[in-house]
């Protein structure tokens, strides 16, 4: 005897509708597609709408990267100058009206602290340098006449742009180095030339380059030392004295160059560090691009403004679309997803447009300026997760008011 198979019981209609029916989940690639189809109709609004955050982003860059390439400009300078290097120089006298003056002996005084690797002395020669006999002599032009030991362009760490630095032989005659500034304000720019000094005329036999440590020297003209005292009436007393130090014994060397330079009167004697001056300036070089970077900030702010309500108009135009989607099942919150990833692919396009211009910028000015090309990475993915955040907020008022879309009253408005 065979066994008999159950019949099967139909299900109740009531039991059937009562189960409950779950909506089809979006996946990415969906989520992408669906939020991507408005900016693929509307290309126009939507360079329009990213233009905005385009322009924000890219003046952040711009202001960022064009700050940082500047400062790295001025760290290469320092690491390639060095920061060891100080300057003593007389300094205030105990009575008012009487000059201070370096003993002549101070140059080898300090070169003979401990730390203490090469010494370069300038002094300064009372004479006017002048390109011609014929021009008065109270026009001086800024340079300054200094008297120069032969280790000072060593001390310095300085080059020499064209002809020759001073040496045994040249520094006894009427020979003279120039500043590149110096040389700038006389016209001159090749060796060979004169210059008229003290009522005779020095042959120019080199043009220094640029010293940022020493912006002084930079505006003076050089003349041997022993041609300084025998022609000039130069007294020998020392007005600036250079030195250079192991890294390691900078602090130390200041702390003693005072009372070696001048036993009788520590006090007298002005310690300098050149170095820090560039120091200040590549640390105060982001200062003024606060209010630029603000700027920056208020033009994304507006582009937000911008992504706001073309995705408000954008809900209003499709009132047709999201009734039908939801009249297919789609829930209130893939609607919002879908204006959401609407509104942060709108704000991620003028991020990702902002950031190459603002890149391109900076690539400019540092290219122009002789730069090294520096944007930083924080700007990059700050100024990228600040669109996002951006286009977020402004797509998130649309997005629930297109959810909030009555299905039937949707198409019945189409």
């Amino acid at each position: 005897m065979g066994t008999r198979t159950k019949p099967r019981v139909p299900e109740p209609a009531r039991e059937r509708a009562s189960r409950k029916l779950s909506p089809p989940r979006l996946g990415p690639r969906d989520v992408l597609h669906v939020g991507s189809a408005g900016l693929r109709s509307r290309p126009m609004r939507v360079f329009l709408s990213a233009l905005g955050i385009a322009i924000g982003i890219a003046t952040m860059i711009a202001v960022v990267g064009v700050s940082s390439s500047s400062q790295a400009k001025l760290l290469q300078e320092l690491d390639k100058l060095g920061t060891n290097m100080l300057v003593a120089t007389p300094g205030p006298s105990m009575f008012a009206g009487q000059d201070t003056k370096l003993p002549k002996e101070a140059p080898g005084m300090i070169a003979r602290i401990d730390g203490v690797e090469s010494v370069g002395t300038t002094g300064d020669v009372k004479e006017s340098v002048r390109r011609s006999e014929n021009i008065p002599k109270e026009e001086t032009s800024g340079i300054v006449l200094k008297a120069a030991k032969d280790d000072l362009l060593e001390t310095l760490r300085a080059k020499v742009r064209g002809g020759s630095w001073l040496n045994d032989a040249t520094g006894r005659y009427p020979s003279v180095v120039l500043g590149h500034v110096s040389a700038e304000r006389l016209g001159i720019t090749r060796p060979g030339a004169q210059v008229f000094i003290g009522g005779r005329y020095f042959t120019v036999i080199g043009i220094l380059d640029p010293i940022p440590l020493a912006p002084e020297i930079e505006r003076s003209a050089l003349i041997g030392w022993e041609a300084a005292q025998s022609l000039l009436g130069f007294d020998g007393h020392p007005t600036s004295v250079y030195e250079r130090s192991a890294d390691d014994r900078v602090r130390a060397v200041r702390s003693l160059m005072g009372k070696t330079a001048h036993p009788e009167s520590p006090s007298s004697v002005s310690v300098t560090d050149p170095s820090a001056a560039l120091q200040a300036k590549a640390a105060t070089e982001g200062a003024f691009s606060t209010l630029l970077l603000g700027l920056g900030g208020i033009a994304l702010l507006v582009g937000g403004v911008g992504v706001a309500n073309t995705m408000i108009i954008s809900v209003l135009e499709r009132r047709h679309e999201i009734g039908l989607r939801r009249s297919l099942g789609a829930t209130k919150g893939q609607i919002r997803v879908q204006f959401v990833t609407e509104s942060l692919l709108l704000s991620g396009l003028g991020g990702l447009a902002g950031i190459a211009l603002g890149g391109i910028a900076t690539l400019v000015y540092a290219r122009a300026g002789d730069l090294p090309w520096v944007v930083p990475l924080w700007a990059v993915t700050g100024g990228f997760g600040a669109t996002l955040v951006i286009g977020t907020v402004a797509g998130l008022y649309p997005a629930v008011r297109a959810a909030r879309l009555s299905p039937t009253l949707a198409l019945q408005a189409a």
